[in-house]
């Protein structure tokens, strides 16, 4: 129960702080008890980035886990100040991330180079943010760069579990059952029709892609891929002495020619991020429409503000290179969905976000979770990167109207996927240039992209 209560068809209680709209747990909204649960599974999936923190980043075990008990809190931000978005990663960028940051020795060289990624996107935000430019840079975007940047992205990150030396080479089974089961779960046509005719499987379905990584680990152990955790009990301490030692302040701050590098990548991030937050806000759109009971209203400048915040403040004291990301798409949709069956189901689309969160944010303390999880985080990492490369590739080549789009995004997304974002963005422009424009020095009549952008979303 909350404090203050709701007027049917107002604004969910808030304080009012500046041009924000703050609500605590018990005062604003209640909590809720479907997503309370769900977050203590899902959290893995923030967990799981560890794998890459230790690994490709080079960063130890404590500092990795520090940054991921600060990256969980600080997803409670937006939501708290009034975005009734799930925040999380901008987890397609990832694997574009993996090739700048292989040009880097793991270690402090590429921590510096993550920390420049960071506050690039940081600086990005807050420039289009404040400015209010940022819907007008994406949708003027050419349709075939905004396509190759997220096919691109989709065959990076299945080509890094597939490749010679990849997880599926290491683990092939559990990957294998795995990956497969994630994508009947979320794209199959036959399970939708189970979904729609079984309660037991609507339920299986409301936890997103944590039952195929459930399934995965037990197979993986099952036939020995992975070995029994060892479970420890307590509290999860984290050590932000550790967390300085990765930070500026720690390993120095980049050099602008680390920065120079980092940008390209920097506003593929921007650009992805942005399809995310067109997605949302039409998922919000629908349950606006769909609950008259409740006006969600919200401020798209403050959501780049906060992402902002978000970002700076891990660039300075807790790099992370899944970065802040503005939603968390599956969970941002999970709530929605469940939103929309009335009141007494959920009270608040707030009370869902932030419940989700919130729990999120606790489970990473329950030390018996976290070392249960912890030899198989590689799996749910990869199972993560597999449906966020089928997800990128199939949103991607649905943006592509003409032939020449298509093969401009198909050769832009292959050169992103070898030689990364810089090489990407110029052959991406300079194929627009010779292929689609009909004149290549004048201005060109307006082609209808904003109508474009918006279909795709």
């Amino acid at each position: 129960m909350s404090i203050f209560k709701r007027k049917d068809g107002g604004e969910q209680p808030y304080w009012a702080v500046g041009k924000y709209k703050l609500r605590l747990p018990f005062v604003h909204y209640r909590l809720e008890t479907p997503e309370l649960i769900q977050g203590l599974v899902i959290f893995t999936i923030g967990l799981s980035l560890m794998e890459l923190m230790t690994g490709l980043v080079g960063m130890s075990y404590e500092a990795a886990l520090t940054i991921t008990i600060m990256t969980q809190l600080l997803m409670l931000l937006p939501s708290t100040m009034g975005v009734p978005f799930v925040s999380g990663f901008i987890t397609p960028l990832i694997p574009i991330l993996t090739i700048f940051l292989g040009g880097f020795e793991p270690g402090p060289e590429a921590i510096r180079a993550v920390i420049a990624v960071q506050i690039s996107v940081a600086l990005i935000f807050l420039f289009l943010g404040i400015t209010g430019l940022g819907r007008k840079f994406v949708v003027n975007l050419p349709t075939s760069l905004k396509a190759g940047i997220l096919i691109g992205a989709g065959i990076t990150a299945i080509m890094t579990e597939i490749e010679e030396g990849g997880r599926l080479a290491e683990t092939p089974i559990a990957l294998t059952v795995g990956g497969l089961l994630c994508l009947y779960i979320m794209f199959s046509t036959s399970f939708k029709k189970l979904y729609n005719r079984n309660k037991a499987i609507k339920f299986i379905a409301s936890y997103g892609i944590m039952p195929a990584i459930i399934v995965a680990i037990i197979v993986g152990w099952s036939v020995g891929e992975y070995g029994t955790p060892e479970i420890e009990w307590g509290i999860t301490v984290p050590s932000f002495a550790a967390m300085l030692e990765v930070s500026p302040f720690g390993v120095g701050f980049p050099g602008l020619d680390i920065f120079l590098a980092a940008f390209p990548t920097a506003v593929l991030a921007y650009v992805i991020a942005y399809g995310d937050i067109v997605v949302g806000e039409k998922v919000i759109e629908r349950a606006n429409h769909l609950r008259k009971d409740e006006k969600i209203s919200y401020d798209m400048n403050q959501v780049h503000i906060l992402t902002f915040v978000r970002n700076i403040l891990h660039g300075l004291f807790a790099p992370h290179p899944g970065m802040a990301g503005p939603i968390f798409t599956a969970g941002t949709a999970s709530v929605a969905e469940r939103y929309t069956f009335g009141r007494k189901a959920m009270d608040s689309i707030f009370s869902g976000v932030n419940s989700l969160l919130i729990s999120l944010a606790l489970a990473i303390f329950i030390l018996p979770l976290v070392t249960f999880f912890q030899p198989f985080l590689p799996i749910a990492f990869s199972i993560t990167l597999i449906l966020t490369g089928y997800i990128c590739i199939t949103i991607g080549i649905r943006q592509l109207n003409t032939e020449a789009e298509m093969g401009v995004a198909g050769v832009m997304a292959i050169v992103l996927a070898v030689y990364g974002a810089a090489h990407a963005i110029i052959t991406g422009a300079v194929l627009y240039f010779i292929i689609q424009r009909s004149n290549i020095f004048k201005k060109e009549e307006p082609e209808e992209e904003e109508e474009k952008e918006q279909s795709a979303g």
